[in-house]
């Protein structure tokens, strides 16, 4: 049983997905994570509640939903969770029907989901199953990149022995480790594709 550390939902409890399905991030990943991204964006001595105000959020790979409820408990704007899995995608409701938090539950493949859609988003949490390999990890962060705005960010969580994947061209890197867990922060150097495209399409 998973729970929500702080927020407006914080204590609630949340179902999590029968045998080895999922990998949940453990609390202590989770509070590193949203205590980076209140001080990414500048909300840090603000309420729990208000860490992540005005900020679109979606998790993917999102198992029990617990990485985008806590977005939700924590004042995210708006929330997706993807997860391909039809009965895990229906604890996600579940747990988000019990916390009282409104989230988007998208059951699809990540790269299908990636692929098909034109919503960008400010902070994308991308914490595939351990067993991908690096190559599978780098053809989905290609996808996810162009998915941010303008100084977005995905995180992406890995194990320590599993390296950093292979970065898209025009993308800044940085890490931290918790223990056997690796977080890697990705971003764009400079302007997104999609941004250069914009400003082309206006001259």
């Amino acid at each position: 049983m998973s729970r929500i550390i702080a927020g407006s939902a914080r204590g609630a409890r949340l179902q999590t997905p029968p045998g080895e399905r999922t990998r949940p991030t453990t609390d202590r990943v989770r509070e590193a994570l949203f205590s980076s991204l209140a001080t990414w964006n500048g909300s840090a001595a603000e309420g729990a509640e208000a860490h992540l105000e005005g900020i679109a959020f979606c998790d993917l790979f999102a198992g029990s939903g617990a990485v985008g409820l806590e977005a939700a408990s924590r004042g995210a704007r708006r929330v997706v969770c993807v997860e391909k899995d039809q009965p895990t995608s229906r604890i996600i409701k579940a747990n988000a029907s019990k916390a009282k938090l409104g989230v988007e539950v998208e059951c699809a493949s990540v790269d299908a989901f990636l692929q098909r859609g034109t919503d960008l988003f400010d902070v994308i949490w991308l914490d595939p199953p351990y067993p991908f390999t690096n190559d599978q990890v780098a053809q989905t962060l290609a996808l996810a990149m162009p998915r941010l705005v303008h100084n977005g960010l995905v995180v992406l969580e890995r194990s320590r022995r599993s390296g950093v994947p292979a970065l898209p061209e025009g993308t800044e890197h940085w890490q931290r480790d918790y223990g056997e867990t690796v977080l890697h922060h990705v971003q764009w150097s400079d302007d997104p594709p999609s941004a250069q495209q914009e400003e082309k399409t206006d001259d």
